[in-house]
């Protein structure tokens, strides 16, 4: 009998701006976030890349290579990292023998589509300062369900990255970092971020409750488990339980 954990062939180390994957690779394997960050990125008809999307330990990379069997985007590390291996084709057989893990693999599928309509519905609808406090809040829940702090952490995308995925001007997000500090919101010490006022942050984003916040994040938050230590997340570190696929084993090996 095949154990799912049995299908990890093997881990990649990256270090910052190291390749995963790039536009057009062939789509064979899914990788799992071990520890460190990705970004995933468009490439535009003009040459330039698009960043759509930042992944964090406990998270699935490589869904969007299953419809044509290619890659149709471009993954990088922002920081040093180190995914694992998945061959797609094997995961398939050993779902279809493994009901609940077919249901996980739906669910994930599922809430990455529920985040990319999250990312479109800031784009089309919230001002620059909006955007980036929507965008902090959005790190925070995700790193809370991780176990780590919500309110203290390391932002590893440079301000043209933050940039690019907010479709914003680097003086905008710059000036907008400026406006969040001043008004005590945040503080922000290079690299390290610390999130000073919540229920400010919710009102420049025009969040009046938890209820307004997209379904994405409220996913996030039912998933963290209160019990867990709670860390500062500079660099992630393994042994954390994973969301979605812990039940299976899959990252014990990983």
């Amino acid at each position: 009998m095949c154990h799912v954990d049995d299908l990890v062939v093997g881990r990649r180390r990256l270090r910052r701006g190291d390749t995963l994957l790039r536009v057009g690779d062939r789509f064979e394997s899914l990788y799992a976030v071990r520890f460190g960050s990705l970004k995933s990125t468009l490439l535009l008809a003009d040459g330039y890349d698009q960043v759509t999307g930042v992944h964090l330990p406990g998270e699935i990379v490589g869904f969007d290579g299953i419809a044509v069997e290619q890659h149709t985007c471009g993954m990088a590390a922002l920081e040093y990292a180190e995914v694992c291996v998945i061959p797609y084709r094997r995961l398939e057989e050993v779902a279809v023998a493994v009901p609940s893990l077919q249901n996980n693999l739906r669910r994930i599928m599922s809430r990455e589509i529920v985040r990319e309509h999250s990312a479109m519905r800031v784009l089309a609808s919230k001002r620059a300062d909006e955007r980036l406090a929507m965008f902090l809040l959005n790190f925070s829940r995700r790193f809370e369900a991780r176990g780590y702090s919500r309110s203290e952490f390391l932002l590893r995308m440079t301000r043209a990255e933050i940039a690019s995925f907010l479709g914003l001007s680097l003086e905008t997000v710059s000036r907008s970092f400026s406006y969040l500090v001043r008004n005590g919101l945040i503080e922000l010490d290079n690299k390290r971020l610390v999130m000073l006022d919540f229920e400010g942050l919710r009102r420049v984003a025009r969040l009046q409750s938890p209820d307004d916040e997209p379904d994405s994040w409220k996913d996030a938050r039912r998933g963290a488990d209160p019990r867990r230590p709670v860390r500062v997340a500079a660099v992630p570190l393994p042994g954390l339980p994973r969301p979605d696929l812990a039940s299976h084993r899959l990252h014990d090996r990983c």
